[in-house]
């Protein structure tokens, strides 16, 4: 197994890589191995100005490139991602331990699917609208500092940096110092496919001192983060003075109505597969699962048999793979909390403390249900970010809803049922900006965000090409 190389040790700024200003350098490890597989160098405050400076110059004439000039873009940009696949998903598989399979099928696929989909928007978008007396304009935010996690790297850094291509953008991106490979590969992407100079520039750091420079740099019109909902605020606050535009894509807590009329084998499956896709590592997770008070025990054990199925390996094998969590720091927080929903008087039905029997390196966690949880406990609050499931009895359809309701969270909801109306009901008053209704495909057409504190703003498609536009009025005539 050979790491992808990559140019971890320098930043790609105004179509060029150079040194950091920036010294230090921390190790980049394997989490389903814990040996090292190299370094990136973090950046400064000097580099943050030299990446902003080069986007600030190169906007105003990419801001007037032609719709025609940014597909073509788009689709080089395209082909060069479609030619890197493997480097991309050996990447992700090493620096973040997603099984090789789900990183090569899933993870570097869903990057890949932003792109193309925002070369269909972009050519049916309207930019301009004529109405009485007055036209409307959609122009560009502006330079855009872009802060991506390390769950899903590509998808995150797609929905980023495409749409703010597509409105005529210029951006700097930081990803995250825990899997900084990938983003450096697509940086390569980018200087491949002829992207002009200073529209796009990679600089790596932490988020203190990095981040927050560029999240409150007077230059940057906009920043655009995904991650926890404690860092999101911090961005926010330091993007307040200079009043720029927030685009924040945070934490959730998703609940998962199961109705008593639905099919529980195929409801309770799917469920667990969603809250252990990724190993639990998705901001979306439905790891709240409602079930009727008289099928709770009948859920449990469906539940502890799809658990089961689970395998603790990166490799490609029988079952479901699971991998590690992406560090010791997320291994120790997701070990917590599954002591302390054991505590609290949650019935364990499988998994719990420890590493799984199976393996002795790596940080990965036992595939873990947990019964009879109440919505005060601290597994049915908290964002555990791990495969980690919470089974909650209802008495009553509308307790339900109000449970599920009944969080700071609200990025994402999941009903199942056969009764369509009482689906539909349900699904219109769940308090999030995305609903799954019986377990449908993934789209990159859809609009994802969150209600409350998972966010501001939305991601994919038009939705995400809208928030990296201003609006501009023109009254009376033009000639």
């Amino acid at each position: 197994m050979t790491t992808p190389k990559a140019r971890t040790d320098l930043f790609y700024i105004n179509g060029a890589w150079v040194a950091p200003q920036g010294s230090a350098q921390i190790d980049i490890v394997n989490p389903s191995t814990e040996s090292v597989i190299g370094s990136v160098t973090l950046g400064n405050a000097d580099d943050v100005e030299a990446a902003v400076t080069a986007a600030a110059d190169a906007f105003p004439a990419w801001s007037r490139s032609t719709v025609a000039e940014r597909i073509e873009l788009l689709r080089a940009i395209e082909a060069e991602y479609t030619r890197r696949a493997d480097d991309l998903a050996e990447a992700v598989h090493q620096e973040m331990g997603a099984p090789l399979g789900f990183a090569a099928g899933a993870q570097v696929p869903v990057g890949g699917a932003h792109i193309a989909q925002m070369i269909d928007t972009l050519q049916a978008y309207d930019f301009t609208e004529q109405r009485n007396g007055f036209s409307v304009a959609k122009e560009p935010v502006g330079v855009v500092a872009m802060i991506t996690p390390w769950n899903w790297p590509l998808n995150q850094i797609s929905t980023k940096v495409v749409p703010a291509l597509a409105a005529g953008c210029t951006m700097v991106l930081k990803p995250s110092e825990i899997s900084p490979i990938n983003a450096a590969i697509f940086a390569e992407i980018m200087d491949a496919a002829g992207v002009p100079a200073g529209v796009f520039n990679l600089i790596h750091g932490d988020g203190p001192t990095v981040g927050a420079v560029m999240s409150s740099h007077p230059k940057v019109d906009m920043v655009s983060f995904t991650g926890s909902t404690r860092a999101g605020v911090a961005v926010a606050k330091s993007a307040a003075d200079t009043v720029k535009r927030v685009h924040q894509e945070l934490g959730g807590k998703s609940a998962n109505i199961i109705l008593p009329d639905a099919d529980l084998e195929n409801a309770v499956t799917a469920g667990v597969a969603g809250c252990y896709i990724n190993a639990g590592q998705s901001c979306n997770a439905p790891t709240r699962m409602f079930v009727s008070r008289d099928q709770q025990d009948e859920v449990s054990r469906i539940a502890v048999r799809a658990a089961k199925g689970f395998v603790p390996s990166t490799q490609n094998g029988n079952g479901e793979q699971i991998g590690p969590m992406v560090s010791k720091v997320q291994f120790d927080k997701v070990q917590a909390l599954i002591q302390a929903g054991i505590d609290e008087g949650a019935k364990l039905e499988t998994g719990g403390v420890g590493r799984p029997d199976s393996v002795q390196d790596g940080w990965f966690v036992k595939p873990t249900v947990f019964s009879n949880v109440t919505p005060d406990m601290r597994i049915s609050r908290e964002e555990i970010f791990g495969p980690v499931l919470s089974i909650l009895p209802y008495d009553s359809v509308e307790q339900a809803v109000a449970m599920a309701n009944d969080t700071e969270y609200g990025l994402a909801g999941y009903v199942s049922g056969n009764d369509p109306d009482a689906v539909a009901d349900i699904a219109n008053r769940l308090r999030a900006g995305t609903i799954f209704v019986n377990s449908p495909d993934w789209t990159p057409q859809m609009p994802f965000g969150g209600y409350k504190q998972s966010g501001n703003g939305r991601e994919y498609a038009e939705f995400g090409l809208d928030d990296y536009l201003e609006i501009k009025g023109i009254v009376g005539q033009v000639a």
